[in-house]
């Protein structure tokens, strides 16, 4: 009996040990995304992108860092689309499953909140898609892979004067959306300081959860704009455009970059059809790495990656990158954590899929914007490109 249990001791021990040095060549990374709650897409886009990305890397052997390979172990979790998710997701992937680095949350609802638990715990993080300055101001342990609001926001406003020959403009915006409200505030603030002031003939936000947006929208219609700007995310579109049409509006709508999710069409058809939005890639017309990207994912998970998934696949290469740029690890991970950090503020440009970027001292990338027409097939076509002055 002793002999039995003493060799099931030794067993176990071997088992541990491997378990260990297995754990010593991998390479953890977490994801913060919203697999469920109001954007599952979002969190869906973000995840099959990953995965094609792991597979690749882990299918040649692995990183090399410093002369050795690692293995990548990638670790998902819901942050439902909820704020208060998104801490505590952001809590266990740095705390329990120990992490080197953590890529998102997406929406800068939950990555503002997210961005101060990853700074205070000394973690990179990296947000593919939140575009609120909150979420990388004075931290800097938290990067983006997104164009900031205060850029987009003049693009939306100088497409729109141009385009449609505004005078005058209206937002519907979510209230309780950090994203939605600071973005609906900078474009109203630019298009008055370039248009005139009261030139923003109605401001009207809406809650999250909200289905009926008859109210604000016959307030809207009744001021007359030439065009209303929705900076609202895909799922709260659908419904917006529908009901405005349903009330008679026939104007224009000028979208942001969350627009640009593949499920939008699916919820609004014909309603979206011929109208535009800002947002960080156009898949129809791509060319070179892009587009090798785009065929490969759409052959895998069977339709066209939408600017999240596009933004994960550059957000994770650029800390894959980061950490590379170590020269080695050493398996402390407060330690490797620090160098992965230090060497992530070294990189002085990086050629992603959704565009060349170099960034500043805030962590976030200088890089372009593109405007999209969605066409009468209902593709995301490329109407221009607008980059920082």
């Amino acid at each position: 009996m002793k002999k039995r249990l003493i060799a099931a001791i030794v067993s176990c021990s071997a088992l541990l040990v491997a378990g260990a040095a297995l754990s010593a060549d991998t390479i953890k990374i977490g994801y913060n995304i919203p697999l469920t709650g109001d954007i599952p897409k979002v969190g869906e886009s973000s995840k099959f992108s990953a995965e094609m990305l792991k597979a690749d890397i882990n299918g040649a052997g692995g990183l090399e860092v410093g002369g050795k390979k690692y293995m990548l172990e990638f670790i998902y979790e819901d942050n439902e689309a909820k704020a208060e998710s998104a801490v505590t997701t952001a809590l266990k992937l740095i705390d329990k499953d120990q992490v080197l680095a953590m890529i998102g949350p997406n929406s800068s609802k939950q990555a503002v909140p997210a961005g101060q638990v990853a700074d205070d715990n000394q973690t990179v993080m990296v947000s593919p898609w939140s575009t609120n300055p909150d979420t990388t101001l004075d931290r800097p342990w938290v990067f983006r892979a997104a164009f900031l609001d205060p850029f987009q926001g003049p693009v939306a406003v100088n497409f729109a004067v141009k385009t449609f020959n505004a005078k005058t403009a209206a937002v519907l915006y979510d209230l309780s959306n950090d994203y939605s409200k600071g973005l609906a505030e900078i474009f109203r603030d630019v298009f008055e300081k370039k248009v005139g002031k009261g030139s923003v003939v109605a401001f009207e936000s809406h809650g999250t959860k909200d289905q009926d947006f008859s109210a604000q929208l016959t307030k809207i219609i009744s001021a007359k704009p030439d065009f209303i700007f929705l900076p609202d995310n895909y799922n709260q579109v659908a419904l917006i455009v529908k009901q405005a049409h349903q009330l008679g509006y026939k104007g224009e709508f000028m979208g942001s970059d969350a627009w640009g999710s593949s499920e939008l069409m699916t919820l609004c058809g014909d309603d979206c059809k011929g109208l535009h939005f800002s947002t960080h890639y156009a898949a129809a017309g791509a060319t070179g790495a892009t587009k090798e990207f785009i065929d490969r994912y759409t052959k895998k998970y069977g339709y066209v990656p939408d600017d999240v998934a596009a933004l994960t696949w550059d957000a994770t290469r650029i800390v894959l990158k980061a950490i590379q740029n170590t020269g080695g690890l050493t398996g402390k991970l407060r330690k490797d954590r620090k160098a992965v950090r230090k060497a992530m503020a070294a990189i002085p440009t990086f050629d992603g899929i959704t565009g060349s970027m170099k960034f500043d001292d805030q962590g976030d990338p200088v890089k372009c914007a593109v405007v999209v027409k969605i066409s009468d097939s209902g593709a995301f076509e490329f109407a221009e490109s607008v980059c920082p002055e």
